[in-house]
Order: structure tokens, then C-alpha cells, then sequence
């Protein structure tokens, strides 16, 4: 089997386990993205995210984590929900869409495993490990590099037949295949409708986000008890996370439901009001939301961000 040929099975697979888009990037150490890692360290932009400065040549190196590493596969699932979220309402929180289905890291999991014991039936034996935004891996640069999109303005990778709507996952492996190219443009262009929505000035103007600044960095991130009176009246509501920058983006325009039922939003994440939140108990939350990226927030940060945006003062702005 040449390479081409293993590319397309491997393609094939990936497919076969549910993925919606696949891509093959030569396994070397990313010597730019360490530069820009290094300047947004410096600069403090991880705010309290420490885990962020450890572990810097896994990020900048896949032969760290896999010795021998030939070829970095990329591996896009849509999540963008199939049921409508319904007009912004002034007595609802909001919660950003990643977080309305289930844990993405479970269900993404299953289908690396899956996918991985598929190739080495077509492949035979190799050294591998499957990522999902749990260890130190650069996955935006990676589909980047594998052809899956470009990466815009507000940080996120983008696909013009799709927008920016989907988990990444990589597979760092130690055999080699055949690579796909980069995008050969940023489709941005002059847009700055990401930049400019963003209302914390999270988005910089060279593609860099100040994650301290960031609304998903404040709800999610932080663990101190009290938020910074500096964010009074920023957050327009979000109560989980942010899709502020996404939402407003043209490229988005083209996506399309996720095909995946576990995706599938949670009812009381599209329909309850502040009431419903602050009438909920820790007991529900762990019972219903056991499976859902909220845990990563814990009950006391869903109450603390609940208590801000009841206190802000400028009111609630959809």
C-alpha cells in the first residue's frame, strides 16, 4: 500500500466513525507557533490558566509526545445544534453551544478509540496517541496545517464551506502517509466583525486572544470566588462560556446542524431563566448536568456567575 493509499484509508476511517472532515499534516516541531506561545506567556495572557505554561516542548514538539512521530491527523466534528436556539431573551442566560450537549471529551474519545483499532486493522501495528483538548497539543495549528481551514481573527480555525463550529481532535502517529496543504489564504480579509463584537477586547489585531480578558476565560477558567469588578456589565449575559465571537462571523453563514445525537441540546440549557437557575439545586446540577462540559464550571462557579450578572449594573443586554 503507498502512501496515497494509506492516506485515503485512513480518511476513509475517519469518516467511517463519524468524523465530518480529516486531514494529514507531516509530524514536525512548530518553531513559529513557539514564538507566539512564548509572547503570549509573557505578556500574562493566560491569566490564571497555569496549566498553560507547563509542558511547553510537548505543545511545540509532537515527537515529545509520541516518539518517532511521522504525521499529525486532524479530525473535525461539527457541533453547531440542530435545534434552534430561539431569540435571545432578557431573563435567560446564555450558554455557549459546545456546552449544550454532552461532554464532547467522552463522546470524542470513543471514536478515536474506534478509529484507531480501524487503522491498525488496515495499517497493522504503529505507535499512536488520540487527543481531544486534554493535553498539550496546538490542535488549531494542526488542522491548520492539515488543510482543514485557516485560523481567523477571533483565534478559532475557520472553513469556508462550514465556518467555525467544530471540535478538534489529533492523532499523532509514528508511521508516515501523504500530507495535504495548508489553505493557501486567509478568507478573513479585511473583515473585522469578531474583533470589533468582542466586548471585552479579548481579540487583539494580530490574531491573538487575550485569554485573560475573555468572557469564557471569566465563566469557565477562573476559579476565584469573586469576578473582577473591572468585567461589571461585559458579559451580555453568558452564564457558560461565549460564542460571540462565532456567531457574528459571515463565515458561519454556512453552517450546518451536527449530525451527532449526543450533541443534541439539553433542554433546560435552552430554557431556563434566571429563576430556574437560581431555584435549581447542587444535587440536580451534579444529577442532570453529570455529563456535561458545565461540571468543568462546578455548581459554586454556575451560582458565582449567576450572582454577577444578577448585580451588574448596567442591566442585561441581549
Amino acid at each position: 500500500m503507498n502512501l496515497e493509499e494509506k492516506s485515503r484509508l485512513v480518511k476513509q476511517n475517519a469518516k467511517a466513525c463519524g468524523f465530518d472532515f480529516c486531514g494529514i499534516a507531516r509530524a514536525v516541531p512548530l518553531e513559529d507557533d513557539a514564538r507566539r506561545l512564548e509572547q503570549w506567556l509573557a505578556q500574562g495572557m493566560q491569566g490564571g490558566m497555569s496549566y498553560m505554561e507547563r509542558h511547553f516542548d510537548l505543545r511545540v514538539d509532537p515527537a515529545k509526545l509520541v516518539p518517532g512521530a511521522r504525521s499529525v491527523i486532524s479530525l473535525l466534528l461539527n457541533y453547531y445544534p440542530a435545534q434552534p436556539l430561539g431569540p435571545p431573551a432578557d431573563d435567560r442566560p446564555k450558554i455557549a453551544k459546545y456546552a449544550l450537549g454532552e461532554d464532547y471529551h467522552e463522546v470524542i474519545r470513543e471514536k478515536l478509540k474506534r478509529f484507531m483499532d480501524l487503522l491498525r486493522q488496515g495499517l497493522g501495528a504503529f505507535h499512536g496517541r488520540g487527543f481531544v483538548d486534554s493535553a498539550p497539543v496546538l490542535e488549531k495549528t494542526w488542522a491548520f496545517r492539515s488543510g482543514l481551514g485557516w485560523i481567523g481573527k477571533n483565534g478559532n480555525l475557520i472553513r469556508r464551506q462550514g465556518g467555525s463550529f467544530y471540535f478538534i481532535a489529533n492523532l499523532i502517529v509514528d508511521i508516515e502517509l501523504a500530507y495535504d496543504e495548508p489553505y493557501a489564504r486567509d478568507y478573513c480579509g479585511s473583515c473585522r466583525k469578531c474583533i470589533d463584537a468582542c466586548p471585552t477586547g479579548a481579540l487583539l489585531d494580530n490574531k491573538m486572544v487575550d485569554g485573560s480578558r475573555c468572557i469564557a476565560y471569566f465563566t469557565i477558567e477562573l476559579k476565584d470566588e469573586l469576578i473582577p469588578e473591572k468585567m461589571n456589565g461585559q458579559w451580555k449575559d453568558w452564564l457558560f462560556g461565549c460564542d460571540i465571537c462565532q456567531d457574528v462571523c459571515p463565515w458561519n453563514r454556512f453552517a450546518e446542524p451536527s449530525r451527532e445525537e449526543a450533541f443534541e441540546p439539553k433542554r433546560e440549557l435552552l430554557e431556563f431563566s434566571y429563576s430556574d437557575w437560581e431555584n435549581f439545586s447542587e444535587i440536580q446540577f451534579r444529577e442532570k448536568f453529570r455529563d456535561s462540559p458545565l461540571r468543568r464550571a462546578k455548581w459554586s462557579g454556575i451560582r458565582r456567575n449567576l450572582r454577577f450578572l444578577k448585580n451588574k449594573p448596567t442591566g442585561r443586554d441581549s
